[in-house]
């Protein structure tokens, strides 16, 4: 037991050092919400888009890392869109609250053969703190540094920048996030200071049948300061109906990119949208050291869409079959 409670403390603390200022992705993104991974999908659609997130990881675990976020985005222009992340983050002793505000420019490369690009840019305002009120020895937690004597708080201000690609059905972004460097003046010990990390997104939707796509996809990660990273092999299938209302399920594979073959996370997922109101579970099973401990990671989204209105330029419409298809551009 003391070997497994010295397993999670540094599970944990590593984790905390990971997460700071990078919040947990799961398969938040994947309830139709590609906001959760880049900027550049503000604005991107006819209506006011609002989503809420609930995630608890390894339940089952004392003091498991649990995250709540709140995402909202729309368009302002034929070709610019805003956005706003609030998120509260805890992992073990580590508490984070923040925002992030989103800008986003949509161009037209081509209307003929729909092509367009887009440009965003995030300002990251993030209160990382240390909470030491359950530092206390004991047979199940015994270590203990004794340097720590009271809470230890510190604020950040980053930027993260992407660029999104869009042909037709295909999507493909790339993000840099948290392009400066963070002050730990206030920190001592091994405290990195170099966050950025890097992400790529990219997907094809295919007409099955009539009102149905299948929408494969690839989520790619990578820490730039030490070499991790780890890639999501996602699958989801959309159905609809005549009135624009669907559900969709699917499945999400996660894992190293030094051990494809060994999973970290995989799991099912499903939603369903209706009259403008959204809601999505998603369900990942653990497949490490820890799966004997905990029964997984759930997350629950809801929301709602309102407000929906003409766009005078295609580089605000969402990628989608039904999108594609009422457009009539696969006219030949």
């Amino acid at each position: 037991m003391k070997k497994l409670a010295l397993y999670i403390v540094v599970l944990f603390t590593s984790f905390s050092f990971a997460q700071e200022l990078n919040l947990p992705v799961f398969t938040q993104y994947l309830a139709d919400n590609d906001f959760v991974i880049s900027p550049t999908y503000a604005g991107i659609g006819d209506n006011v888009r609002i989503r809420a997130n609930g995630l608890t990881q390894w339940v089952g675990i004392k003091n498991a890392p649990d995250n709540q976020a709140l995402y909202a985005d729309f368009r302002i222009g034929n070709q610019t869109g805003v956005g706003l992340s609030l998120y509260n983050d805890k992992n073990g002793n580590t508490r984070q609250k923040g925002a992030k505000f989103s800008f986003a420019y949509h161009i037209t490369l081509s209307d003929y053969s729909q092509q367009y690009l887009s440009f965003g840019l995030s300002y990251n305002l993030n209160s990382f703190r240390v909470d030491i009120e359950n530092f206390e020895g004991n047979d199940e937690m015994p270590i203990v540094d004794p340097s720590i004597t009271d809470d230890r708080s510190i604020n950040n201000s980053n930027f993260d920048v992407g660029i999104l690609y869009r042909y037709k059905l295909f999507y493909a972004s790339l993000n840099a996030n948290n392009i400066l460097d963070k002050d730990i003046d206030n920190f001592t010990g091994i405290e990195p200071s170099k966050l950025l990390n890097f992400q790529a997104y990219t997907g094809y939707i295919f007409q099955t049948s009539k009102n149905t796509e299948l929408e494969p996809s690839i989520f790619y990660q990578r820490y730039n300061n030490d070499g991790r990273s780890s890639t999501d092999v996602n699958l989801k299938y959309r159905k609809f109906n005549r009135s624009g209302d669907y559900y969709w399920a699917g499945a999400s594979y996660r894992f190293l990119n030094d051990q494809p073959f060994r999973p970290l996370n995989l799991g099912p997922m499903a939603g369903i949208m209706k009259n403008g109101f959204y809601f999505a579970y998603s369900y990942q099973i653990t497949m490490n050291d820890l799966s004997s401990f905990n029964s997984g990671t759930h997350a629950i989204t809801i929301g709602i869409d309102f407000l929906q209105g003409l766009t005078g330029c295609r580089c605000t419409q969402g990628t989608s079959w039904r999108r594609y298809r009422e457009a009539g551009l696969n006219k030949k």
